[in-house]
């Protein structure tokens, strides 16, 4: 379509310049040649000045043009005819006193009045038809000297009317842009139906890509959870010293399993999201006591950073959803509030629910989070310092997750963060008292 655009921008001005440039050079031809035919005529007849000439017939005016005056030194006009008659004064005032260079084409635009006015029609003589008509007249004027015996003995001025040309190009940008948008039409048409015929096999391969994150991820789960038994049932059956290296590989081993089994469940439940294959759960519970329970089993980790809880919520907190989805949203953004505290910092949690929305806020005294970085944290495998997030023991999905889970209940996730004071997010999900979803 760009091209289009180029294409018919290039098109209209060629033809503007090629009809107006052609206009002028055939007004330059008809000018030199009925002053050639003046000046034969002078010769043959052995005339030596114009007003012998005045009263002849041997200019004819073409088809083509609007005037032709033929004027003496003095200004008088000799021999004259126009179009339109009755505007004889106002064309010779457009001429008078021009005195043109070589090759030398005027342009000029009338007021024409047709009240009371006659219109000679081409090959008839003084035929009156009164109209209450204003018309703009488009004209190009040229003249050329009239020589007899090497003395200029008079002017020749021809004008020709480009009126036509002048309203052809007017509309002509309205008809290229009724084509281009017929084209743009066609143009949106067919790529709307070849686009898709190109993104079949992609969005196959996609679809399989998914499934296979999916089945690996299911498959990963079986083995990881034998992998984590066998260390919990090594370090139950034998008796380590935290000195000892061999206790020191098991501890990081068994911290590795679990990081990876975390971050298969992940995938996951990504990887389901994508397939679109879970179920929206909408039962009736109270989230108060799943809230509890939440914050009991992040507890420990908070201690072992000296990091203050707090936890504010109304008695009763009665919802329609899911609430296992619920509860991982809370501790997700529960778990990523106390990793990114630093010791001795605080996180609360406020909870409250009305009869159409839950709204959880998580907010903490952490590091926070760029403004370049609030829009992109919910993005998978993201994170804004790879080798911080790799020390706390994150892998960029919990965030991603806690935004699929709000979604699918169309609900919102916002984030309010400023450097060194820590963060805010807030979410807003409907939570309708009926099954109507």
């Amino acid at each position: 379509m760009l091209f289009l655009l180029l294409f018919i921008a290039v098109v209209y001005f060629l033809l503007y310049f090629t009809i107006f440039k052609e206009q002028e050079r055939e007004l330059e031809i008809s000018v030199k040649q009925e002053a050639a035919s003046i000046e034969n005529y002078l010769t043959q007849n052995k005339q030596s000045n114009l007003l012998e000439f005045q009263n002849q017939e041997s200019v004819e005016k073409d088809v083509d043009q609007f005037f032709f005056y033929v004027v003496n030194p003095s200004g008088v006009l000799v021999l004259g005819d126009e179009t339109i008659s009755g505007f004889r004064s106002e064309i010779l005032s457009t001429v008078q006193g021009w005195n043109p260079s070589r090759n030398e084409i005027r342009s000029e635009t009338l007021k024409m009045d047709y009240s009371e006015r006659s219109l000679k029609e081409r090959g008839r003589k003084n035929e009156f038809q009164p109209t209450q008509r204003k018309d703009t007249i488009h004209l190009l004027i040229s003249a050329e000297p009239i020589y007899h015996h090497g003395e200029v003995i008079g002017m020749l001025y021809i004008g020709k009317e480009i009126s036509f040309a002048y309203q052809l190009f007017k509309w002509l940008p309205y008809i290229l842009l009724g084509i281009a948008l017929l084209f743009l039409g066609v143009a949106v048409v067919i790529s709307y139906y070849m686009s898709k015929k190109a993104m079949t096999p992609i969005t196959k391969a996609f679809s399989r890509q998914r499934e296979f994150v999916a089945d690996a991820s299911h498959e990963l789960r079986t083995p990881l959870s034998v992998m984590l038994s066998s260390i919990n049932a090594m370090e139950m059956t034998a008796e380590w010293k935290k000195e000892d290296y061999s206790y020191k590989l098991l501890f990081n081993l068994k911290n590795e399993v679990k990081r990876m089994t975390q971050m298969v469940g992940d995938l996951l439940t990504l990887a389901r999201s994508d397939l679109e294959t879970a179920e929206q759960v909408n039962e009736r519970f109270d989230f108060r006591p799943f809230a509890e329970k939440t914050m009991e089993s992040v507890q420990t980790l908070a201690d072992s950073k000296q990091i203050n809880l707090f936890f504010e919520a109304s008695e009763s907190l009665i919802v329609y959803g899911d609430s296992q989805k619920f509860t991982q949203l809370l501790y997700i953004l529960l778990d990523n509030a106390i990793k990114y505290t630093p010791n001795g910092g605080n996180v609360s949690l406020f909870l409250a629910a009305d009869e159409k929305d839950l709204m959880m806020k998580v907010q903490d005294t952490g590091i926070g989070i760029d403004a370049k970085d609030q829009q992109q944290i919910f993005d998978r495998f993201y994170r804004t310092d790879k080798s911080r997030t790799r020390q706390i023991g994150g892998h960029g999905l919990g965030l991603a997750i806690a935004k699929w889970i709000v979604e699918s209940y169309k609900g919102t996730i916002r984030v309010s963060s400023e450097l060194g004071k820590g963060s805010t997010f807030t979410i807003k999900i409907p939570v309708y008292k009926s099954k109507d979803y």
